[in-house]
C-alpha cells in the first residue's frame, strides 16, 4: 500500500510538473519567436538605412570628383583668355569637402574645409598626409617641369554618416548577442564557419573549434539561421537556439524522475537492511534462547545417564539413549553458535557426510536407499564448522525424506575442483516448481502441514554467511525429484559477523 501510494504521489507530481514545464517552455519558445522576428525587422531597417547612406555617399563622391575635375582644369589651363568662371564657382561653392593643394615637395599652397591651422602647418606629411591619401591626389603641371598636387578626402557629412552607420551596425550586433531572451547566439561570416561574434555562450567553449562546429550544426538543425547582408560587413548568418532555461526545463522531468527513483531505491534499501537486521536479531535471540532452554534438561539427562552407568545397568536402550543425549549436546552447541563468528577447521568432507547420513539412516524409514559417492576412504579436505555443516546436511536430508514420503533414493555426490568442492544432494521426491527455487529459502516457507519453514533458510544462512559458499536448487522436476547443490571454498575466506 505504501509503495502504491508512493507511485501515485510520484505520478501526480510528474503530471503537474510536466504541465508547468510545458507552459514555461511555450512561453520561452514564444519569446524566442518574438526575438527572431524583431531581428528580422531590425535587419531590414539596418539594410534600408545603409542603402540610404550609400546613396548619400555616392552623391558626395560625385561632388568630390566634380571638384577634383574643376581643380584639374583650373591648374592645367595655359590660355590666359580662357573662361574659367564655371570651375571657379564650383571650387568656391565647396563648403564641405576638405582639400589641400601642395607643390611637388609637399609644401601646402592652399587648403579649404580642413581641421588644422593652415598658417602653422607648412608641409603635408606624416599622419596628415595619411589622412588625405585615402584617394589618389590629382596631378597638374604648374610651371615648366614643376607640378602641383590636389589632395582631398570625404566630406565631414559623409564621414559622420559612416561613423553613424558603423555605430548602428555595432549596436545591431550587440543587441543580437546580448538579448533579453537569453538565447545562445553565434554570428558567422558567409562561410558559416568563422565566428564574428557570439552571446550567451561561455568564452572558453567558443575557443574550441569542435564545440563551435558542433554547436553551429545543432543550432542550424533547430532553427533556420537568419541571413543578413550588410554593405560594409558582407553576408553574415545569425545562428541561435532555445535558451539554457528551455533546455533545462526539457530535461527537468527526467531528472526529477531519476531523483525520486534514487530516493525510493535508498529508502527501500534502508528498509530492507533494517528488516534483515531485525531478522538476524530474531534468529540470534531464538537460537540463544533455545540453547539455554535445552541446557537444563540436557544436564539432568546426562546426570541420569551417569547414574545408570554407576549402577551398571545393562540395556541396549541405554546405549541408544546415550547417543541421543550426545546428539542433543551437538544441537545445543549448534544453536549457541548462531550469531557468533564460527571457527572453521579443515575436515574430511566425505567422512562428515557419511557420519551425518549414518546417524539419520537409523532414524528414518528403511525404504529409503542412501547412496554416497565417492567411497568413504576418499579424502577431500575443506575448511568448515563441523557442527553447523552437519546441521545443513541433516536439514536437507530430512526435507528429502519428507518429499519422498519415506520411500525412495537419496544420493549424495561429492566432487572436487581446483578451488571448490561441490556437493549435490538428490532425492526422488515430488519436486519443486521452478518459480519456487528462490522462495523456498525464505523464512517461514514450507510445503508441509506441520513445520516452521526454517530448515532451508537456516541452511542457506550457515553456508552463505558462515562458510562464504553457495547453496541453491540445481534442478528439479515435478514427481521426479530435486537436486540441491552446495559449493564450498577450499580456502578460508574472511567471514563477517552476522
Amino acid at each position: 500500500m505504501l509503495f502504491a501510494a508512493a507511485i501515485a504521489i510520484v505520478a501526480a507530481s510528474m503530471w503537474y510538473t510536466n504541465i508547468i514545464v510545458k507552459k514555461v517552455a511555450m512561453d520561452e519558445k514564444r519569446n524566442i519567436r518574438i526575438w527572431a522576428d524583431a531581428i528580422h525587422r531590425k535587419t531590414a531597417l539596418v539594410k534600408y538605412i545603409e542603402k540610404f547612406f550609400q546613396q548619400i555617399r555616392e552623391q558626395d563622391r560625385t561632388r568630390v570628383e566634380l571638384l577634383a575635375e574643376a581643380y584639374k582644369q583650373l591648374i592645367k589651363t595655359d590660355n590666359p583668355d580662357a573662361d574659367l568662371t564655371f570651375y571657379v564657382d564650383i571650387i568656391r561653392s565647396n563648403n564641405t569637402i576638405p582639400v589641400v593643394l601642395t607643390d611637388q615637395d609637399g609644401r601646402i599652397i592652399n587648403a579649404k574645409n580642413v581641421n588644422f591651422n593652415k598658417d602653422s602647418v607648412v608641409f603635408l606629411r606624416g599622419e596628415l598626409l595619411k589622412e588625405f591619401s585615402v584617394y589618389p591626389p590629382i596631378e597638374a603641371r604648374y610651371y615648366q617641369n614643376r607640378k602641383n598636387f590636389l589632395f582631398y578626402k570625404d566630406s565631414r557629412l559623409m564621414t559622420d554618416l559612416r561613423n553613424v552607420l558603423d555605430d548602428l551596425i555595432r549596436s545591431f550586433f550587440s543587441e543580437i548577442v546580448i538579448n533579453a531572451a537569453s538565447v545562445p547566439v553565434i554570428i558567422t561570416d558567409s562561410t558559416k564557419k568563422k565566428v564574428i561574434d557570439f552571446g550567451n555562450i561561455e568564452p572558453d567553449k567558443i575557443m574550441d573549434p569542435e564545440f563551435v562546429e558542433r554547436t553551429i550544426a545543432q543550432m542550424g538543425s533547430d532553427n533556420q539561421p537568419i541571413e543578413i547582408d550588410l554593405v560594409n560587413q558582407g553576408k553574415s548568418y545569425i545562428f541561435y537556439q532555445g535558451s539554457y532555461l528551455l533546455t533545462q526545463l526539457k530535461y527537468y522531468p527526467i531528472i526529477q524522475l531519476g531523483i525520486i527513483a534514487l530516493f525510493l531505491f535508498i529508502g527501500y534499501f534502508m528498509f530492507s537492511t533494517a528488516r534483515r537486521s531485525e531478522q538476524n536479531q530474531v534468529w540470534v535471540g531464538l537460537a540463544k534462547e533455545t540453547a539455554h532452554q535445552l541446557g537444563t534438561p540436557l544436564s539432568s539427562m546426562i546426570a541420569w545417564m551417569e547414574l545408570l552407568k554407576m549402577e551398571e545397568v545393562k540395556n541396549p536402550v541405554i546405549d541408544e539413549l546415550s547417543k541421543d543425549v550426545d546428539r542433543l549436546e551437538k544441537i545445543t552447541e549448534r544453536f549457541s553458535k548462531i550469531g557468533s563468528v564460527p571457527k572453521l577447521e579443515n575436515e574430511n568432507i566425505v567422512k562428515v557426510v557419511y557420519n551425518s547420513i549414518a546417524y539419520l539412516k537409523t532414524r528414518t524409514s528403511r525404504k529409503i536407499n542412501y547412496v554416497i559417492h565417492p567411497d568413504e576412504e576418499k579424502q577431500i579436505i575443506v575448511p568448515i564448522n563441523l557442527h553447523l555443516f552437519e546441521w545443513v546436511i541433516e536439514n536437507i536430508t530430512k526435507n528429502a525424506v519428507d518429499a519422498m514420503g519415506n520411500q525412495g533414493t537419496f544420493t549424495v555426490d561429492i566432487t572436487e575442483e581446483d578451488e571448490h568442492v561441490i556437493i549435490d544432494l538428490t532425492d526422488t521426491g515430488k519436486g519443486i516448481p521452478k518459480s519456487k527455487y528462490k522462495s523456498i529459502f525464505n523464512p517461514g516457507y514450507t510445503s508441509k502441514k506441520r513445520g516452521w519453514g526454517l530448515g532451508l533458510s537456516l541452511a542457506q544462512r550457515i553456508i552463505k554467511n558462515y562458510h562464504r559458499g553457495k547453496i541453491f536448487v540445481k534442478s528439479s522436476a515435478i514427481d521426479k525429484g530435486t537436486t540441491f547443490r552446495i559449493v564450498l571454498n577450499k580456502k578460508v575466506k574472511k567471514i563477517r559477523h552476522r
